[in-house]
């Protein structure tokens, strides 16, 4: 798969579906656009918690092409969500009679980038399988705050069968600029998620939890959450699940 065609694709709303497994080897972002007035302090909230919020590029106001991609980041990911005041309003194909001159685009990593490696190692990953979006969970995790911008980390899950799990957390682990090593492997409860079959974004996955071990990884979703705090008058992102895939091609598969 090309990035240029996919986003194009996505452009012409031909596809309008979750960007994993799309572009082995190519690095997906995650967007969030917000005016200038805000941009600082979530800048300084991203320095803050790289774990949860890798930056990978950060535009100018009022710039809607990235240096990593050939793109339009109006129209070149899939679905985008709109949040006014904190409230989450709808989800849109584009951002085009949205845009604002005075928006300042952040662009950070994602996990998608390193599930190709993953699934080149042979682990597979259920949420592909499943033709499904990647489940993510709120979580009692305490991010460190900037400004406006605070509150808890938002994890994204994969049960991992249980004789690859060494296997996932050296892959990942080589990954720091899309979320890294898990943040927590095993019970749920312990990071505050009631139901693994009720996440918060993205789709439940069916697995047998006698072979296979819940594995949770910092999620570029965490701003969204954060957001519903921080009350912007208008914050944009990508939906859960729906990347911005960049002409980047990763240094783990450079070689």
């Amino acid at each position: 798969m090309n990035p240029t065609a996919e986003r194009l694709a996505f452009r012409t709303e031909e596809k309008k579906g979750t960007t994993s497994g799309m572009c082995p080897g190519y690095v997906q972002t995650n967007m969030v656009t917000l005016p200038k007035e805000y941009a600082f302090d979530f800048l300084l909230f991203c320095e803050r918690n790289p774990k949860s919020c890798p930056l990978v590029e950060v535009l100018e106001a009022g710039v809607t092409r990235p240096k990593t991609a050939d793109a339009d980041i109006r129209s070149d990911l899939p679905k985008y969500r709109i949040y006014k005041d904190g409230v989450f309003q709808e989800e849109v194909t584009n951002i085009v009679d949205y845009w604002q001159e005075d928006f300042v685009t952040f662009l950070l990593g994602c996990s998608f980038t390193f599930e190709e490696a993953l699934v080149h190692a042979g682990i597979p990953l259920a949420h592909q399988q499943q033709d499904k979006v990647v489940p993510m969970f709120k979580t009692n995790i305490s991010l460190e705050g900037a400004g406006a911008f605070t509150g808890k980390m938002v994890v994204s899950m994969r049960p991992i069968p249980n004789d690859y799990l060494d296997q996932t957390l050296a892959i990942s682990g080589q990954f720091e600029h899309a979320h890294g090593e898990p943040v927590h492997i095993g019970n749920p409860a312990d990071i505050g998620i009631d139901d693994i079959q009720r996440p918060d974004y993205g789709e439940a996955v069916e697995y047998n939890d006698t072979d296979a071990t819940p594995v949770f990884w910092a999620c570029g979703v965490t701003p969204q959450h954060v957001a519903l705090q921080a009350k912007p008058s208008l914050m944009i992102t990508h939906a859960p699940g729906h990347m911005l895939i960049t002409d980047e091609v990763d240094p783990y598969y450079r070689s």
